[in-house]
């Protein structure tokens, strides 16, 4: 691949970044938490600000947009945590030992360190969460690596905005020049992914675009990790015996989760499986409640909803239970209404092509599968790598004393190959942020799938390990010093154990 020469501008942001990286890797991690909190801070402070702006050009409403600003804050406040508690450096010490059982030993100590400067391509559907101080760009800051950031074109004005708020409360906190960066266009954002300088990427968006980006972070002369989010569908499992239990409660469930945002949502169900002869249908139907129409977030989205829709509505076997619908009003805007489609596994199978694929708005697809089916076997067959796989059970099944336990036990196993996230009795669309979050899974949910993008092990993508060997002490970075002045957890493996290696066994 040949090098593109950038532009003046955008070889002034690169080299800004890559000067200081190694002056932020450097940084106290208590100084580096404190600035992350800054920037939470900053971005609480100015909600009505942003919020207003993030309304006018996502469509997304007030209270979803101030409950993101919320999780994004408390996503920085998280990894600032995560750095001050230092057991995501994951230190190692292996002392030296003259008579390991394999010849002697040399002192040996393990650690990770940042990449150095990494660009993240911030999505559109989460114009706070995962934009520009999402989690991804607050996992990159919080490992100690300059940022540029991608501006989504969906909402440039709010990027510029959350930009300005981000590089004050930094500089105001005394982190280095040069460590977080706004860029706009898709092509500046190529041209930076391509650069030497740059040594990792990051994405959340469509499998297509995520793909070429992927590609061309894994063909530059020196490859470079690419964490992408892409495409998902998030198959859900309701037993009988849940439906004869909770039907309503599990259908007001479902369109409430479908509906959320108006589907744009990466976790959002879009495919049901339930027993065929269960009337899961009438139990949605009553279940509907008129909503208000909403807004998709542009035009083109808009349209390729609409289009995606009609080509399920248009395949054999598909009948409509909700029938919603999308309105476009004079300035191409799409304002879309949830729509629920049911058909019968074999003319779900016939039509494999025309279905399967991720319906980016409020639409899903109830799926009838006759007695008998092996519904373990459902997902290899339907689908490759999802974010998350939900199974409802009832109140009997969830306790391991029903006949069908193997069944289900085989399915819950088959959903574990193939998500990041198998949820019990609840709804895709809530994604917690915590430590154990996954927020991954295998192609094309993502394009590494032993990573997460939500929870503190998010970090670990923007770090690489490094060992020293017999280092000095001055030599050692500070995590892997004996005094241990951070007080971060340290895996000891001391002289002598060897000798008793597999005496537990």
């Amino acid at each position: 691949m040949p090098e593109t020469k950038l532009s003046p501008e955008l070889e002034a942001v690169v080299a800004a970044a890559s000067a200081a990286a190694p002056a932020f890797a450097a940084t106290e991690p208590a100084h580096r938490a404190r600035a992350i909190v800054a920037v939470a801070d900053a971005l609480e402070a100015a909600k009505p600000r942003l919020v207003e702006i993030a309304m006018r050009e996502t469509g997304l409403t007030e209270p979803r947009l101030n409950g993101e600003v919320t999780r994004t804050a408390v996503q920085l406040r998280l990894f600032a945590e995560t750095i001050v508690a230092g057991g995501y450096l994951d230190a190692r010490i292996d002392y030296a030992d003259p008579a390991f059982v394999l010849g002697p030993r040399p002192d040996v100590r393990r650690t990770l360190l940042p990449l150095g400067p990494v660009i993240n391509f911030s999505a559109s559907n989460f114009p706070f969460a995962f934009s520009v101080l999402g989690g991804d760009s607050a996992s990159i800051l919080a490992a100690g690596c300059p940022l540029i950031v991608k501006a989504h074109s969906g909402h440039p004005e709010l990027s510029n905005a959350t930009a300005e708020i981000a590089s004050t409360a930094l500089r105001e906190a005394g982190m280095p020049e040069g460590i977080f960066h706004l860029i706009h266009g898709r092509e500046a954002g190529v041209q930076v992914l391509k650069d030497p300088r740059i040594k990792a990427g990051s994405f959340t968006g469509s499998i297509n675009v995520g793909r070429l980006l992927a590609d061309i972070a894994a063909n530059r002369p020196a490859p470079i990790p690419f964490f992408g989010e892409l495409g998902s569908v998030n198959p859900v499992f309701i037993t009988a015996d849940a439906i004869a239990e909770r039907a309503d409660e599990i259908a007001s469930g479902l369109l409430t989760s479908v509906s959320g945002s108006a589907g744009q949502l990466c976790t959002k169900p879009g495919f049901i499986f339930v027993p065929e002869g269960a009337d899961f249908e009438a139990a949605v139907v009553r279940s509907e409640t008129p909503l208000p129409e909403h807004r998709l977030l542009d035009p083109r989205i808009a349209q390729s909803f609409n289009e995606r829709r009609d080509a399920i509505l248009g395949a054999a076997g598909v009948r409509a239970v909700v029938a919603g619908g999308v309105r476009f009003d004079e300035q191409g805007q799409g304002w879309a209404k949830p729509t629920i489609v049911a058909v019968s596994l074999d003319d779900f199978r016939a039509s494999h092509d025309a279905l399967v694929h991720e319906a980016f708005g409020p639409l899903t697809i109830l799926v009838e599968t006759p007695a008998g089916t092996d519904l373990a076997a459902l997902m290899p067959e339907f689908y490759e790598g999802n974010l998350t796989g939900t199974v409802h059970l009832s109140e009997a099944e969830a306790s391991g004393s029903t006949e069908n336990f193997g069944e289900l036990r085989a399915l819950v196993a088959a959903l574990a190959k193939q998500v990041g996230r198998v949820l019990f009795n609840g709804w895709s669309t809530g994604v917690a942020v915590t430590p154990a979050q996954q927020h991954g899974g295998p192609w094309p949910a993502t394009s590494n799938d032993s990573s997460t993008s939500v929870g503190t092990a998010a970090i670990t993508r923007f770090l690489r390990p490094v060992a020293f060997q017999n280092a000095p002490a001055a030599f050692l970075p500070v995590a892997l010093r004996d005094d241990n002045p951070l007080g971060v957890p340290q895996a000891i493996s001391p002289a002598g154990e060897s000798q008793n290696w597999g005496s537990l066994v």
